[in-house]
């Protein structure tokens, strides 16, 4: 394991790149609006390449034995495989559809694994300037200042964040959509933002109480998210109670308090 005043300094590292990485995000999403015709898939392609360039160059350069995945670079290359070297896990722009539609629930994602436990994680919306920051056994942060998972206890006056499934085919939407009507009687709302990582960091800040996806892009959605919730007094597992797997594309996550009782509320809803 590395030592706190390397963790320290991986994490100012990461810090760094999101916020310029962030600049590059902002600049996008008020330009969106004027280069329509030119097709949005190639400016957000664009924006994400450029931000994953800039977020890698920066991190190789200070850290060149380090592995590195990202969502542009596994898109490119198929999928990375994850070793207990240490290993950045990046998602450039995660809510790109809300990029596109100019929502501004956008943000950069950069954690890092070692020996493949999430240890660092730094979620930065560069929209609204919010920064989650969290150092395996040092808390997490929003803006500097501590953060803590809710106090929430009961279910039914908690709030639940999910996301619609990527796959449009009838099958997934009727299981999500099923899943989520079955919920929808046990808590108090459900909030759809568009971001894996800014669902999770809703659960470390307790804006959010209980959480759950399926089926998202890779890693690079939750290995950030992952160390803040767990810093913030939280849990991540998977949707069946079980350990979470990094690699499985399945989270689930809430304070301590409503574990079982979602886990026991999505088996029902199957």
């Amino acid at each position: 394991m590395a030592d706190n005043d390397s963790l320290s300094q991986f994490q100012a590292s990461a810090v760094d790149a999101a916020r310029k990485a962030g600049e590059i995000i902002r600049k996008g999403f008020y330009e969106t609006k004027h280069v329509q015709h030119k097709g949005l898939v190639d400016l957000v392609t664009e924006t994400d390449k450029a931000c994953e360039e800039l977020i890698f160059n920066h991190l190789k350069h200070l850290y060149p034995t380090h592995k590195f995945i990202g969502e542009e670079t596994t898109a490119a290359l198929g999928t990375t495989e994850l070793t207990d070297e240490p290993t950045w896990i990046v998602d450039p722009v995660d809510g790109t559809t809300n990029f596109v539609h100019g929502f501004p629930f956008v943000c950069v994602s950069i954690g890092l694994t070692i020996g493949k436990i999430p240890t660092v994680g730094v979620v930065y919306n560069p929209i609204i300037d919010e920064l989650f920051t969290a150092i395996r056994g040092k808390g997490a942060f929003l803006n500097g200042k501590p953060i803590k998972v809710s106090a929430q206890t009961e279910l039914i006056t908690s709030l639940l964040a999910t996301e619609a499934p990527t796959q449009r085919d009838k099958l997934s939407i009727d299981g999500s959509t099923n899943r989520i009507n079955n919920l929808l009687f046990k808590v108090r709302s459900l909030r759809m933002s568009g971001s894996c990582a800014m669902n999770l960091c809703g659960i470390a800040c307790g804006r959010l109480d209980v959480c759950f996806e399926l089926g998202f892009g890779g890693p690079w959605d939750v290995a950030a998210g992952a160390v803040i919730i767990r810093e913030a007094g939280g849990v991540v597992f998977d949707l069946s109670g079980a350990d979470f797997d990094i690699t499985s594309q399945r989270v689930a996550a809430s304070n301590p308090f409503l574990k079982d009782a979602l886990v026991d509320a999505l088996r029902q809803a199957q």
